[in-house]
């Protein structure tokens, strides 16, 4: 089953580019190194019914495959290729911001607009709880339909999403509240009327902003982490990267277009852009990996929400120890030395 329907027309021209681009990225519900997995699970509900149907004792039987199915999924889910943890990224059913915001939080107040033209739907930002402390919360949020999809742009923020961001995260600062940052997009929008308005500004002033923030900020892949999109909300004390993510100044398949004119290369592009969490984490560009369930993040949300509250509550409890100024000043250090090579 796809998961996206069918558009209509009269949109600009800009428009229908980057909505094709981003159909050809949305996957089916089931990828294609998943369904052996798929098959051996239909299989054993097969199984199960069978047996409750028929009133047998199948339990041996059911037994084994279940052992079967576990071990297939380690030596599927251990052994991903760059591309395939791309995929897994952007599975219709992987948790979005707002999935993982409203499970670790039970009083999440989300605030909306950026003071100068609107609310952008595709960043999302309001104040939660966390183990008794206010949190503040900002990132992008993606649709799980046709309808959200179009709503929310797919994820891609325009400059007022990200002014909207900033003026959220200078009142968590002013209030001296924590900030975390959710970061799950294929790029800030790339429309005319997002460069009219003044996109390359924004998002430069965001990174400005954010080394200065008095308070900590701990920023999260959690999905796709694509150039500028992701960085503007990703300047943190704090990074970390979900198990299947992706942190890259391109898609593989935008630099499989640049460099062969064509999107076939993608997997090839993948493995060249190194992209992955551990490639960044061997390059220094993140703090550490967060471990996702067996099969990924859709496959148990609630767990995953646990892990990225611990994870949260962690690093806050670290943060806390410093002064402002030295928070800042190894915020500062942390990114200038990214991309330094000593021959």
């Amino acid at each position: 089953m796809v998961r996206y329907g069918i558009f209509g027309t009269g949109q600009a021209g800009n428009q229908k580019l980057i909505i094709n681009f981003v159909l050809l990225k949305v996957q089916f519900m089931v990828l294609e190194f998943e369904k052996p997995i798929a098959d051996l699970e239909h299989k054993i509900q097969e199984m199960i019914h069978l047996a409750k149907g028929k009133n047998i004792d199948l339990s041996e039987d059911i037994k084994s495959l279940e052992e079967k199915l576990q071990v297939l999924k380690k030596e599927t889910f251990h052994n991903l290729t760059r591309w395939q943890r791309v995929q897994l990224s952007r599975h219709g059913d992987r948790p979005y911001a707002l999935d993982y915001i409203y499970e670790m939080t039970n009083d999440f107040i989300e605030l909306f607009g950026d003071r100068t033209v609107k609310d952008d739907k595709a960043m999302i930002g309001g104040l939660g709880d966390i183990d008794g402390r206010t949190v503040m919360f900002v990132g992008q949020q993606k649709g799980r339909n046709t309808k959200q999809r179009q709503e929310r742009n797919f994820g891609m923020a325009n400059p007022e999403g990200y002014r909207k961001a900033l003026r959220l995260m200078k009142m968590a600062e002013k209030f001296n509240k924590p900030i975390v940052t959710l970061i799950d997009t294929p790029g800030a929008f790339p429309g005319i009327e997002a460069e009219e308005r003044g996109q390359g500004e924004a998002i430069a002033r965001n990174l400005r902003e954010m080394f200065k923030l008095k308070v900590p900020v701990i920023c999260i892949i959690i999905g796709e982490g694509a150039s500028g999109g992701a960085l503007g909300i990703a300047i943190g004390d704090k990074v970390y990267m979900l198990e299947n993510t992706w942190y890259s100044v391109i898609s593989p398949e935008s630099c499989s277009s640049i460099l062969w004119r064509s999107w076939d290369y993608k997997e090839q592009a993948a493995e060249a852009l190194k992209l992955t969490g551990p490639d960044m984490q061997e390059n220094g560009l993140i703090d550490a990996i967060i471990e996702e369930p067996l099969g990924g993040a859709h496959r148990n949300m609630q767990d995953m929400a646990v892990r990225i509250k611990q994870q949260i509550s962690a690093a806050l409890a670290e943060l806390d120890k410093m002064k402002p100024e030295k928070r800042i000043e190894k915020r500062i250090e942390k990114f200038c030395n990214m991309g330094i090579v000593n021959e």
